[in-house]
């Protein structure tokens, strides 16, 4: 899976929330951008965000000055940030959850901004999508642990450690579709090899 590190943009753009909003929009239009990080005060500070929505409906729709109105008035503080790590199809539903279109991304320093532009035209959601490759993951992992089961018997621990790799793969999967799957691969296991339940009782 692509990482927001993979397709985040490094060159951020920021300014001050004391500045104008007309200095914002200039900011804009010279680096042909939608959104800016508003900077931090200190370490402590969050960092907030001024978008051309922001400036949209709550300057120009009032038809207020916007070399009077200033960036702290107008933007959204804290923001949502991102981790590097984070998968771009988490951050894709990190947006979709919040409304949001753009992100700083963040471990420890400010890395980069990523937004829904970053992930449409540098993302690989078209060419392998997750719910093709964890299919595939699935498949797979079936596969092994059958093997395994097969080589180590069905009451094995380790045949019982390669069917949760198979239904943590499907609960993912099924997360993804927000739908739970009718039966495990693991319960279709069971119903061949009845034992092999008893080897998944964990003690607590």
């Amino acid at each position: 899976m692509m990482k927001a590190s993979d397709i985040m943009t490094e060159d951020v753009v920021t300014i001050k929330g004391s500045a104008t909003v007309a200095e914002a929009v200039e900011l804009m239009r010279e680096n042909t951008i939608r959104t800016l990080l508003v900077e931090r005060r200190n370490e402590q500070d969050a960092y907030g965000i001024i978008s051309e929505t922001d400036i949209i409906y709550k300057v120009a729709a009032y038809g207020r000055d916007p070399k009077k109105v200033r960036v702290y008035e107008i933007m959204s503080k804290p923001c949502v940030v991102v981790n590097p790590d984070l998968g771009v199809e988490y951050v894709a539903r990190l947006f979709a959850n919040t409304g949001i279109h753009c992100a700083p991304v963040i471990k420890g320093e400010l890395l980069g901004i990523i937004s829904v532009t970053d992930i449409l035209h540098r993302g690989n959601f078209v060419e392998e999508p997750q719910e093709v490759v964890i299919a595939q993951e699935i498949e797979k992992a079936v596969i092994e642990a059958r093997a395994i089961c097969q080589e180590k018997g069905a009451t094995s621990p380790e045949c019982a450690a390669a069917w949760d790799i198979v239904e943590e793969l499907q609960a993912e999967a099924a997360h993804q579709r927000a739908q739970k799957p009718e039966k495990t691969y693991f319960e279709e296991y069971c119903e061949e090899n009845p034992d092999a339940f008893e080897s998944r009782m964990y003690d607590t």
